[in-house]
């Protein structure tokens, strides 16, 4: 049958690209919704759970090959409930069978991911990621998969209500203070984590492991901060390194600007193409950063290609942030990215191509299936002195290849753009585009991240709850931990790059609902999950890092940082629990949770506070000159004299006859700094 005479199934009204993308498989599909999960109760059906995204180009082919061949789907139908999960909209749910993955198998998981369920408790009876339609490379075939599942279920249904318990028993070890934790470890230093990320630093090509690489920005964030403390240590290396060969290599976009999710290879060479904002959003201040403490040129420019892209690719018009971008176009994996030797020769004149020779090597053998994807063998400077031309000559012809690149791409057949708008991975890219438009002077950046915040308020948010995501005016599902503590997050990096009232409102609204409503009332810990939420096999409550950091460690962050700023003692107290709560349970594997060991570095070193009032223009101007500076502790803002509506602790940092400076380190505070050169001797004080 013709896939577009199809007529859909259930999946049809919801707004998941994801989920569309199956909206027309012979797969009697749901959602994960109360219908299917009643359905599968009363009529004693396991359920199938398939969860993806839609930039996963494994997703796409189990599509294929299994879900869209009328056979398996005809097994599928009759033996299981089928529910279809984007991960991006339920990483509640993507994070339990994960978790479950990883702990059935011994081995981390994927996607897609594919877990049959008991029909009441919701336990996996068997977990695994890709599986081909027929029997290879050691892999059983999904068709006689679901036989056997079947098969099993029936034999063993009695047995169900105890397996579902030795499934809870296990995913609740896992959690801290669970026996497999280090909680009474006193090992979890950040100076332990720096030397396990030495001992898995690849020295020859920077990051860390082998292939696949991903670029790990959470754990190049300690490390940058560990450089700033000793820029002729191990730390600084690593970070330099690896920034540099990510930055050179075809994990970055040379012609559009932007990272791809990861490398195939060891040498950054050859990605999968999927481009995820997460990535970007933590890359992008990682760059930003690195450019004020290194002072190397070639990661601001990287920073500034990186936000350019993203406003420009994916910045809606009414200002959220889209959430990815495919690996897969016209039904290929890059084929949007890569050349064509013969194209790049025939769209290059004789200056250009020798140009594009030197700094990309074209003059070897083609390196993705016959093509070119473009990795950077030399900087411009060095193909400069090479051919002999001056820096400037060789910027104007670079920017020349560049125009003609970019003008070339955009002919043809983009890859599939998903348009949701996540709460959470907004948060984190208001956060970067503010540090990136504050530290680098930019203030397009910084309009950028407005824009996105505002739309937030006004589309996702009630005045008390959250929402976790929208699209095309329909948004829905309650938001989780990340989503709240992200964007204060980024609230808290907007505030610094230019002060509103109503930003550091809605920031301390959203923490206050955090801890109303995700906090463990036995701990300190947050839940991923708030008390309001559905009931699920497991609660979990998020210590390590992933590919975005812990919504714990951000939580700590951002309730010291409020705390120092508004006087809040009760957010200061919260950061302090959740520390000493979960520090000590990383122990094993500090490495592992760098974003919480930056949380325990603000708590135990003190934060800098640095409030200055006067003038917008003059307060402004000075405050930029800080912002240039890497100081991963410091908290910058500049607030008019006029300003009214400041908390108390604000508030008492009055506005004097001339700009005035206050200066807070931890609970220690400086007498004020009273005009300009009282500023400029603070300022200038060895650190």
């Amino acid at each position: 049958m013709n896939i577009s005479s199809r007529s859909a199934n259930r999946l049809g009204g919801e707004t998941s690209p994801y989920l569309l993308q199956h909206a027309h498989n012979p797969v009697d599909w749901y959602p994960w919704c109360a219908e299917a999960l009643a359905r599968a109760r009363t009529e004693d059906r396991p359920i199938l759970l398939s969860i993806g995204y839609s930039a996963c180009h494994w997703c796409h082919v189990m599509e294929r090959e299994s879900f869209e061949d009328e056979a398996i789907a005809n097994v599928m139908n009759s033996f299981f409930i089928n529910i279809k999960v984007d991960r991006e909209e339920r990483p509640d749910l993507d994070r339990i069978y994960q978790l479950a993955h990883q702990v059935l198998t011994g081995r981390a998981g994927g996607w897609p991911l594919t877990a049959f369920l008991t029909p009441v408790d919701h336990a996996p009876l068997f977990i695994g990621t890709y599986f081909p339609p027929n029997p290879q490379h050691g892999m059983p075939g999904f068709h006689d998969l679901l036989q056997r599942v079947s098969d099993h279920y029936r034999a063993n249904h009695l047995h169900m209500t105890d397996h579902a318990q030795a499934i809870r028993e296990a995913l609740n070890k896992t959690e801290p203070g669970g026996s497999n934790s280090a909680g009474s470890s006193n090992s979890a230093t950040t100076l332990k984590a720096a030397e396990q990320l030495e001992a898995g630093f690849d020295n020859a090509h920077g990051g860390f492991g082998q292939a696949p690489k991903f670029p790990h920005p959470t754990h190049l964030s300690l490390l940058l901060r560990l450089a700033s403390a000793d820029m002729d240590g191990a730390a600084s290396a690593m970070t330099s390194k690896t920034l540099e060969k990510m930055a050179a290599g075809g994990l970055y976009d040379q012609v559009g600007g932007g990272f791809y999710r990861y490398s195939v290879d060891d040498r950054w060479c050859i990605p999968h193409f999927e481009k995820m904002l997460y990535d970007n959003a933590q890359l992008l201040p990682l760059y930003t950063d690195a450019y004020a403490l290194f002072g190397r040129e070639n990661f601001r420019t990287i920073a500034l290609e990186t936000a350019d892209w993203v406003i420009a690719e994916m910045q809606s018009s009414s200002g959220g942030y889209f959430s990815t971008l495919d690996a897969d176009s016209e039904g290929e994996e890059g084929r949007y990215y890569v050349w064509e030797k013969k194209e790049l020769n025939d769209l290059l004149d004789a200056d250009e191509w020798r140009f594009a020779c030197e700094i990309f090597a074209l003059d070897g053998t083609p390196n993705f299936e016959g093509r070119w994807h473009l990795n950077r063998a030399q900087s411009t400077e060095s193909a400069a002195e090479v051919l002999d031309l001056s820096d400037a000559q060789a910027t104007r012809i670079w920017q020349q290849i560049r125009a003609k690149l970019q003008l070339q791409r955009q002919s043809r057949i983009r890859p599939d753009r998903d348009e949701k708008i996540l709460t959470s991975w907004n948060g984190l890219m208001v956060a970067a585009m503010a540090r990136a438009g504050r530290r680098l002077n930019e203030p397009k950046l910084v309009s950028s991240a407005t824009r996105a915040v505002d739309f937030i308020r006004s589309h996702l948010w009630d005045g008390k709850r959250l929402l976790a995501t929208t699209r095309l005016g329909k948004a829905h599902l309650n938001a989780y931990l990340d989503d709240y503590v992200f964007l204060a997050a980024g609230l808290l990096e907007l505030l610094q790059a230019r002060w509103r009232i109503q930003d550091l409102d809605f920031a301390c609204r959203l923490l206050d609902t955090a801890l109303e409503n995700f906090r463990d009332s036995t701990g300190g810990a947050f839940y991923f999950t708030s008390n309001e939420h559905e009931r699920l096999l497991h609660r979990t409550r998020p210590l390590m890092d992933e590919a975005i950091p812990s919504g714990n460690a951000l939580a700590a962050r951002v309730l010291l940082a409020f705390g120092h700023v508004t006087g809040n003692e009760d957010y200061v107290a919260a950061a302090d629990q959740v520390l000493t709560e979960l520090v000590p349970a990383c122990g094993h594997y500090p490495a592992g949770a760098c974003a919480l060991l930056e949380a325990d570095d603000d708590r135990v070193n003190g934060l800098e506070l640095v409030v200055i009032r006067g003038h917008s223009e003059i307060i402004e101007h000075w405050a930029a000159s800080l912002h240039q500076d890497y100081h991963p502790r410091r908290l910058i803002f500049a607030i008019d004299s006029h300003e009214s509506g400041l908390p108390s602790l604000l508030a008492s940092r009055s506005a004097l006859d001339q700009p005035v400076t206050y200066v807070c380190q931890g609970y220690h505070c400086e007498a004020p700094l009273i005009g300009e050169q009282a500023f400029e001797d603070w300022r200038s004080r060895p650190r």
